[in-house]
């Protein structure tokens, strides 16, 4: 039997004859590269930013989760490269697109990177390639999105000339457990055909390939993950309020929560949400509701919760600064941890940003410390990392700690603090009970 565009399609896939162009090289899309490559692919990095791609060229990773060692011998090897040139792709068979998609200030989704990327890659789309979408959206983004843009441009039948595909990276910058490698990948397609070669794609890398019946299965089941997360976490932030109204201790409550071997999964409250997925994800999913007329009523009041965190924490300070009889106006106060949670250098949507744009707004004289961050950088912010962490903590009237690093010597800070706010019970048994230490 004649063998067919799908057929050629798989058997380069499987052979690893393809090329692999990945769009976006950021915390999803640099690791991805160098797995395909690890597995004996060619891959192409493609990014607009210049300074990500001369870095990849010149053997550098600026991604905490990708050694240097490992982009310098997949390079030297010859089958990793970046380019700024989207013309690469006209020779392209695979093709992932890893761009961000963030939230407007207005809340709506901003799919301008997608656009820019799927404008760009419609030039070069050619029979016998395969496309797939990781960049978190609404469902429904890649057949009503990415689909037309193509069919636009090319006289391509979808499923029978060209593959198109939705598979949600699940990217948790810091894990050591779980990565790109072995972390089950979900993938959809426009058409079955759609879905069998993309699966095909990356079951040549990747430990576990879970395919669905769509690409809208795919897209939501991202954000079903996402959302299970934020509400639970608005849940139990709502929880560590209503403890604090009861004079009860949430954390003793949470731990003997835990001891239940079924029905209950523990989460712990903080200053707020961060990172390029939870804070964001299950917006996404209300924005598209609402298209609908339909209101996503956990999202909207876990978000209520969740975003009403900082202020909370920022009332905290007031009133332990307010027991050493100082206001906060004019106040020394010294933030611990700004990167979004512990031992990574992600500051994205970091909930310490707007503590610290809070705490500057009633006067307070700010400064923080951050290992894995020493410059902040950021909309009206900029500030430097202390360099000496415990002089800081001497001169400081208050210490709140936002993020809980590992590497912090807890017990040297509590000696030479003043008075603390703990948001993450990173003292545990050093802070209870302790007149210093104001817990969340």
């Amino acid at each position: 039997m004649e063998s067919t565009i799908k057929d050629e399609l798989i058997e380069k896939l499987q052979s690893k004859k393809a090329l692999v162009a990945v769009l976006g090289l950021g915390y999803v899309g640099l690791p991805l590269t160098t797995v395909f490559a690890e597995k004996g692919f060619i891959v192409i990095g493609i990014d607009l930013d210049e300074r990500k791609v001369d870095r990849i060229n010149n053997k550098e990773s600026y991604i905490q989760d990708v050694p240097n060692e490992q982009i310098a011998r997949l390079v030297q090897e010859g089958n990793l490269s970046a380019t700024t040139d989207f013309s690469v792709l006209k020779d392209a068979d695979a093709v992932s697109i890893c761009v961000p998609t963030p939230l407007r200030k207005t809340g709506d989704p901003d799919l301008s990177f997608i656009l820019t990327v799927t404008s760009e890659l419609a030039k070069y789309v050619h029979p016998g390639m395969v496309v797939v979408l990781e960049s978190t959206t609404y469902p429904g983004t890649t057949r009503e999105i990415l689909l037309p843009r193509f069919s636009q441009t090319i006289d391509l039948t979808v499923g029978e000339d060209f593959f198109l595909a939705f598979s949600p990276e699940r990217v948790d910058p810091g894990r050591k457990d779980w990565t790109t490698l072995n972390t089950p990948k979900v993938i959809g397609g426009i058409t079955p055909s759609c879905t069998e070669v993309a699966k095909t794609w990356y079951a040549q890398a990747l430990e576990t390939v879970v395919p669905v019946s769509s690409s809208e299965v795919a897209e939501m089941t991202k954000l079903l993950e996402n959302t299970f997360r934020m509400i639970n976490i608005g849940l139990v932030n709502e929880m560590a309020l209503m403890c604090n109204r009861l004079g009860i201790d949430v954390w003793e409550v949470i731990e003997a929560a835990a001891t239940k071997p079924f029905g209950y999964m523990k989460f712990t409250p903080g200053p707020g949400l961060g990172g390029h997925c939870i804070p964001i994800d299950p917006l996404y999913l209300s924005w598209k509701l609402r298209a609908l007329n339909y209101t996503a009523r956990f999202i909207e009041l876990a978000s209520e919760i969740n975003t009403g965190m900082p202020r909370y924490v920022v009332g905290m300070v007031q009133d332990a600064l307010n027991d050493l009889g100082k206001p906060i106006k004019g106040s020394n106060i010294l933030v611990l941890g700004v990167a979004y949670k512990p031992d990574i250098d992600d500051l994205r949507e970091s909930p310490a940003l707007d503590v610290i744009g809070l705490l500057k707004q009633k006067g307070a004289v700010v400064e923080y410390h951050d290992s894995y961050i020493p410059v902040v950088n950021k909309d009206n912010l900029k500030l430097e990392s202390v360099k000496d962490l415990l002089l800081a903590v001497q001169k400081s009237d208050c210490v709140v700690i936002v993020t809980n690093h590992s590497d912090y010597d807890y017990s040297s800070i509590l000696d030479a603090a003043k008075c603390i706010v703990d948001t993450r019970n990173a003292l545990g048994l050093l802070g209870k009970d302790n007149p210093k230490v104001i817990r969340l």
